[in-house]
């Protein structure tokens, strides 16, 4: 399951954020997840909430954001949709689909908390 170690790799970019900007604690964590990305949301969810405990983002909420797939046609010069790689044009049915968009994942942004309190 890949996705336990892409959570951990949201942990990271979250520690590191943590001590640049010196918040003590995320409320929500907003990722951007492609189509194209082969990443099941649920078992990045179920990883999330395992690899988050004992940490800054403890009780944080997990928002995913996701992004359609998207492919260059070269047979018919046009961008279009797409659910899969290597699928068909839709507008001409050729094969000639170079994906474009939807292979992203990225933190987009954190809510925090910046107080030195810890939640009671």
């Amino acid at each position: 399951m890949h996705e336990m170690a892409l959570a951990e790799g949201i942990l990271r970019i979250i520690e590191d954020q943590a001590a640049a900007g010196g918040f003590h604690r995320v409320r929500r964590v907003r990722v951007e997840v492609g189509q194209l990305a082969g990443v099941e949301v649920e078992a990045l969810r179920f990883s999330f909430d395992a690899v988050m405990n004992n940490s800054v983002a403890e009780s944080a909420v997990l928002e995913i954001v996701e992004t359609p797939g998207q492919g260059w046609c070269m047979d018919c010069g046009t961008t279009v949709g797409i659910a899969a790689l290597y699928d068909a044009c839709p507008l001409c049915g050729g094969y000639q689909v170079h994906a474009s968009g939807g292979m992203e994942m990225r933190v987009l942004d954190l809510e925090v908390d910046r107080s030195a309190e810890e939640p009671g």
